[in-house]
């Protein structure tokens, strides 16, 4: 970390990040002088995927609309080498009440930056800080650093609950004869793989067989925004006899959906509704439902209960099914490709899992 950077050159650096793809027009850069609570979002990446950042995006400016906050946002793009710089630009800028900032490639920087500045608040969104300080980071446990994570696994439950019930019942127009099914992630790293661990589960449930689940990872040096290697990989599981991906890879899961259009299969979208973010109509019409992880939603609550001074830092906030963090889109376009009985048999393994009586496995 580069400690030594004053914070003149610092405001300079978070400037030009915003001129290379930053505020959006609608966004405001809060002054202190306003009385305002402004919330800075730093996006190890950019705004666009349709996705997860769009989502903590959605719901930020809600907070802005809603409750008053001023909002700025500062994308880094997809050179890792930008990020560490680009959050320290970031924090050393008074320009901010709030930093708010997301994924497990972020939390290091965060735990670093967090000490050096007590009179902020970090907010880390999917991914804890290290509060115990073990890993070095969090001189001061973190104790100006709200973490929120998401019960992800229970969302790929229903999904590979609902992907089994799919082809088994031979639902899906133009697949009926396909069994396969397959997961894109972005990276194996932990978080991924509860969504692929929960998936499995939920197809075992349903009465399939793990074998019959496709896994591939994007990886490379841009694992959540490269839709050509997203496209890649789905073009050659539905070769393979997938009649549908799912993937769990930001902006590498665009490509996903033009590959469905190809191959006429089907997809489900991931944390946002995708079917209502995808322009395309012949994409949007290969998205069965999407599963959600309600980034914005949360993101939302935590801006409603910092206003009361009750939301807690120092620690992890842990949501799922029961907290309606994670779900799926149940809309009239899910009505006409999913029959009652497989929505019937959906809700009550929904309910299954809210009520504690079905525990699904976590890859944490």
């Amino acid at each position: 970390m580069r400690h030594g950077r004053s914070a003149a050159l610092a405001v300079v650096g978070v400037l030009a990040l915003a001129a290379c793809g930053g505020s959006g027009g609608d966004d405001n850069s809060g002054t202190a002088s306003s009385g305002k609570p402004r919330i800075k979002l730093v996006v190890n990446g950019g705004l666009g995927d349709k996705s997860f950042f769009d989502s903590a995006y959605e719901g930020l400016k809600k907070a802005q609309k809603d409750l008053g906050y001023e909002l700025k946002v500062v994308e880094l793009g997809s050179d890792r080498t930008k990020w560490e710089p680009g959050f320290e630009d970031a924090a050393a800028a008074d320009d901010y009440d709030i930093l708010a900032a997301g994924t497990f490639d972020v939390t290091d920087y965060v735990g670093e930056l967090a000490p050096q500045f007590p009179d902020k608040k970090f907010w880390v969104f999917d991914a804890p800080v290290d509060y115990s300080g073990e890993n070095g980071t969090c001189s001061n446990k973190c104790e100006n650093v709200y973490s929120v994570t998401f019960k992800q696994n229970e969302g790929g439950y229903l999904a590979g609950f609902l992907a089994e019930k799919l082809v088994a019942e031979k639902s899906l127009k133009g697949a009926e004869s396909l069994k396969k099914v397959g997961v894109m992630g972005g990276v194996k790293i932990p978080v991924i793989e509860d969504f692929v661990v929960g998936f499995k589960a939920g197809f075992k449930a349903a009465g399939g067989k793990n074998s019959d689940v496709l896994v591939q990872y994007v990886g490379g040096d841009k694992p959540f925004g490269d839709p050509a290697k997203g496209k890649e990989i789905s073009t050659a599981m539905y070769g393979r006899g997938a009649a549908l991906v799912w993937p769990v890879a930001g902006l590498s899961g665009l490509g996903t959906f033009e590959s469905a259009v190809t191959a006429n299969r089907y997809t489900f979208g991931v944390d946002s509704d995708q079917y209502q973010t995808l322009t395309d109509e012949d994409q949007k019409n290969t998205v069965v439902t999407s599963i959600l992880k309600n980034v914005g939603s949360a993101l939302y609550r935590a801006a409603q209960a910092d206003l009361k001074d009750s939301l807690k830092y120092g620690a992890v906030d842990t949501v799922g099914l029961t907290d309606d963090a994670v779900g799926y889109v149940d809309d009239d376009h899910f009505r006409e490709l999913v029959p009652e009985k497989i929505r019937t048999e959906l809700n009550e393994a929904a309910d299954q899992v809210k009520s504690g009586s079905v525990t699904v496995p976590s890859a944490f």
